[in-house]
């Protein structure tokens, strides 16, 4: 298996339970750690629970209490605590790196890990898959298994051709910077003109986790370096107001920016013969959708699943493919208008935006949407796992 972020680990971890041997190489040298708040709802929480690291998560919880929508005074336009129907905190909010940590942990003693290589070429044969790495290693694998990023070299290498992305037509950087008195237990949500969002949010080291993202065509910052990066970054947020010069000096004296186009990744098929995709390589349905982590865990849970039930990889891929695909359509899918109208790219825009958010925020707004949603968050409406425990086959050869 080639990546160790999310699902990769995952994936690991029960193809492990289920009596695989499982080896899973990671380009970078050592574990990648950093990264922003993620929220680990619905089937995540549900595998997270099957696992039983759900109190570990909940033991790193960032902090955070809500968001708050403020405006270029910083004056709070309205605020949507932790589990409201409009806030992005959820009860398990936890970073990126911290959930990794957690996976590899419950992992490592029973999987190999190989760090600092990557697959630079895949041959399938009769009954598996020979794989070269960069390292000049060579080995062979019943199956390969991509839980790689939206840009994946060995989904690419199995498939043949890159997959069709779907571009949402912003550019998105994070980066963590240092907390200042402005800064609480709260997010905060700054619109500014030209389609510029800033976000501001709490993490449990002391620092804040900081984002841009912004309205932009598809290629005008594609194949910058990382000063190329920070200096168009550094050009697109001037003079855009509220703590923009604050984050200006964040971007200068960053070490861990990352900034990129925002797309989803549309693929038709999830596997070609013994090589199969989950994760960001297999479906990215980008920040905007929320449901990142939620992909991550159940694909990886519902993969495992599948090859302990099946009697071959052709029939647990072919299922595999038919439990997620409509689960990833549903994610991959925006309202009307989103993101666009969230990034008003005029001052009177901005001006109309926050109005309506403010509204929103009022007490007798919140009561009505209260009434009628009837404060369903039920974890388990999206999608339903399915249980595995109940079989017992052996793992497939």
């Amino acid at each position: 298996m080639s990546g160790a972020s999310i699902s990769g680990p995952t994936l690991a971890y029960w193809l492990n339970k289920y009596g695989f041997e499982v080896t899973v190489v990671e380009r970078s040298q050592e574990l990648r750690l950093g990264g922003q708040n993620i929220d680990v709802k619905g089937p995540a929480k549900e595998v997270a629970l099957k696992m039983g690291i759900v109190e570990e998560i909940r033991a790193l919880n960032t902090t955070e209490i809500g968001l708050r929508f403020v405006n270029s005074d910083n004056r709070t336009l309205a605020e949507f605590p932790a589990e409201s129907s409009m806030s992005m905190t959820q009860e398990l909010e936890i970073l990126r790196g911290d959930l990794v940590k957690i996976l590899y942990d419950h992992t490592k003693k029973d999987v190999t890990y190989i760090f600092g290589d990557h697959i630079i070429n895949l041959n399938q044969i009769e009954n598996g898959v020979e794989v070269d790495f960069e390292s000049g290693r060579k080995d062979r694998f019943d199956m390969v298994v991509s839980a790689e990023g939206i840009g994946s070299a060995t989904r690419d290498l199995a498939f043949g051709n890159r997959p069709r992305y779907k571009y949402l037509g912003l550019y998105t950087a994070y980066l963590t910077i240092p907390k200042n008195k402005t800064d609480s237990r709260w997010a905060r949500w700054y619109n500014a003109p030209e389609g510029i969002v800033f976000m501001l949010r709490p993490d449990n080291y002391g620092e804040t986790r900081a984002s841009v993202t912004f309205l932009a065509e598809e290629n005008d910052y594609k194949k910058l370096n990382e000063q190329e990066q920070k200096k168009a970054l550094i050009s697109r947020i001037q003079h855009a107001g509220w703590e923009s010069e604050r984050l200006i000096k964040g971007i200068e004296e960053s070490r861990d920016l990352y900034f990129e186009r925002v797309s989803q990744v549309k693929i038709d098929r999830l596997s070609v013969g013994r090589v199969v995709i989950t994760g960001d390589a297999a479906w990215c349905a980008t920040p905007v959708a929320g449901k990142g982590t939620d992909l991550a865990m159940a694909g990886a849970y519902v993969l495992a699943g599948e090859l302990f039930k099946a009697q071959d990889y052709e029939e647990a891929f072919s299922n595999y493919e038919k439990i997620m695909r409509p689960y990833v359509e549903q994610c991959q899918k925006l309202p009307p208008g989103i993101p666009r109208i969230v990034y008003p790219q005029t001052k009177l825009g901005v001006a109309v935006l926050n109005k309506l958010i403010t509204v929103a925020g009022s007490k007798t707004v919140k009561w009505m949407m209260g009434l009628f949603s009837g404060n369903k968050k039920n974890d388990k409406e999206d999608f339903e796992l399915p249980d595995y425990d109940k079989d017992n086959h052996k793992a497939i050869g």
